[in-house]
């Protein structure tokens, strides 16, 4: 018998008559660029915030990076200063997004009216690795998985 890991959500006050989540666990995507995506579609709709993260993958639209910006560069988009594509994170969030839907279809929600409330993202498990390096040494290589959830809530 295999035991899963148990995890819960970092939303409070769940209320299964008002709100719907999904959540994507251990994902090898960036954390950085995964926190920068939940702060943009943080208060969209899903349609919109599905037609915007499409926008990101077909680098037409770029997402602003507010906290991690260090040398990043300015992009031509309306108001925006830092920003970047980060299409890898993008097409998981889509995903997340499409599961999110379907849930709330499930449940009897108006998909017209649901407004993405909460958009979380966590550090998952650091995995730890070497590169062999000439003269006998090794480098690190290590890789933090990421957690995403969001929850939607029907206005």
């Amino acid at each position: 018998m295999i035991i899963m890991g148990r995890y819960s959500y970092a939303f409070q006050n769940y209320d299964s008559t008002k709100h719907v989540r999904s959540s994507l666990r251990e994902k090898d995507i960036s954390h950085k660029h995964a926190r920068e995506i939940a702060v943009a579609i943080k208060g969209l709709s899903i349609e919109k915030a599905r037609d915007y993260l499409q926008a990101v993958v077909n680098k037409q639209r770029a997402v602003a990076f507010g906290r991690y910006k260090n040398q990043v560069g300015h992009r031509s988009d309306p108001g925006m200063m830092s920003g970047r594509y980060p299409q890898k994170s993008a097409r998981e969030f889509i995903k997340v997004l499409d599961n999110l839907e379907s849930n709330a279809e499930y449940k009897g929600m108006d998909l017209d009216r649901l407004k993405i409330i909460n958009a979380t993202v966590h550090k998952g498990v650091l995995v730890k690795r070497f590169i062999p390096r000439a003269m006998g040494r090794a480098t690190p290589k290590n890789n933090v998985l990421t957690h995403v959830e969001l929850v939607a809530q029907e206005i």
